[in-house]
């Protein structure tokens, strides 16, 4: 029959069948035959789709970055989104009207290009190197409830943003910059070791003094104690010594005295036996000679009275005509002579 066509939907795709402007048919997946002339078909996809983008973007210190990402969404009231865009067929049932179907991945972008770039317009160059994270929560939050997207039909299922990336001449200068940190953070971490090493070792050599100093300080006791106990020794050598003298002198005292005492006894003695000899002999003066000689001769051993008596002979020798000794008589005097 003329104008008669058949059109097949697939599951993914929400049908809106429309004749003499009076919604006839809506759903998924529908199939039927419609009459080009009277009836027009709307077919919106309600799968998911991805939306790949890159924006370049200025910085609040007017520095370029590119902003690179991801949005996964799809239309959940396919009805709102037919009535906002124009989604219907030709007659071949194959193409659209219009190019609305084709634009709404970038109507979905323009929407978040205008979240990031409010994001990043507001934030340094270095703080929005650092806003991949910041900028996923930022979408998901401001892209949910009542959005434009909403507004659309569409909801948002999944955003990532892969990077945030300077100009290369301002990455040439943030990574000098960065080596320039990294080579700073080394040398101060060499000096830092070098200082600790330094620290470390005045630390010993302060130990080792103070070990030192303990010990010359305990030497130092030991000698005060050696010679404080010399001194006390010396103190003890000295005190015995004086105790000596005194006894010393004490005893030359005595000695002294002693001899003092010996000498007066010795003159006493002697003024006696001087007064004594002076007495006898004064008795011996008035004695006759005669009486004297008889107490000498009173004293005398036999062997002295014969010396004496041949003494006598002798002297008067010329006096005496002979004088006859016997044999016997001179055997005994030699006998008492030579008797022991």
């Amino acid at each position: 029959m003329l104008g008669i066509q058949y059109f097949k939907a697939d599951s993914s795709t929400f049908v809106i069948k429309t004749v003499n402007g009076k919604v006839r048919k809506k759903g998924k997946g529908l199939s039927f035959f419609y009459n080009v002339a009277t009836a027009s078909i709307a077919a919106v996809p309600v799968s998911a789709q991805e939306a790949p983008f890159i924006f370049k973007l200025l910085t609040a210190d007017f520095q370029s970055v590119t902003v690179q990402g991801q949005m996964t969404y799809r239309v959940a009231e396919p009805e709102s989104m037919a009535e906002m865009l124009n989604y219907s067929l030709k007659n071949d049932g194959l193409t659209y009207v219009s190019e609305d179907p084709l634009k709404l991945p970038d109507r979905v972008i323009r929407i978040v290009q205008s979240i990031v770039q409010n994001k990043v317009q507001g934030t340094g160059l270095r703080d929005a190197l650092k806003l991949g994270q910041t900028l996923v929560a930022l979408l998901r939050e401001q892209l949910a409830g009542d959005s434009p997207l909403a507004a659309l039909g569409i909801v948002l299922l999944d955003v990532s943003i892969s990077a945030v990336q300077p100009t290369p001449e301002m990455a040439r200068a943030l990574e000098a910059a960065a080596r320039e940190a990294i080579l700073k953070e080394a040398d101060d971490a060499i000096y830092d070791r070098r200082k600790s090493a330094v620290e470390q070792e005045r630390t010993i050599k302060e130990a080792e003094l103070q070990t030192e100093l303990s010990v010359q300080q305990k030497e130092q006791e030991i000698a005060e104690s050696r010679i404080l106990n010399e001194r006390t020794i010396q103190r003890g050598k000295v005190e015995t010594e004086r105790e000596c003298l005194q006894a010393e002198i004490a005893a030359e005292t005595q000695r002294k005295e002693l001899v003092v005492l010996n000498s007066e006894n010795s003159r006493q003695q002697a003024d006696a036996e001087a007064y004594a000899i002076t007495e006898r002999m004064k008795a011996f003066r008035e004695l006759p000679v005669e009486n004297l000689r008889a107490m000498a001769l009173a004293k005398m051993e036999p062997e002295q009275l014969m010396a004496m008596a041949f003494e006598s002979l002798a002297q008067n020798a010329g006096k005496i005509g002979e004088l006859t000794i016997t044999p016997d008589l001179f055997g005994q005097m030699l006998k008492k002579s030579v008797r022991p």
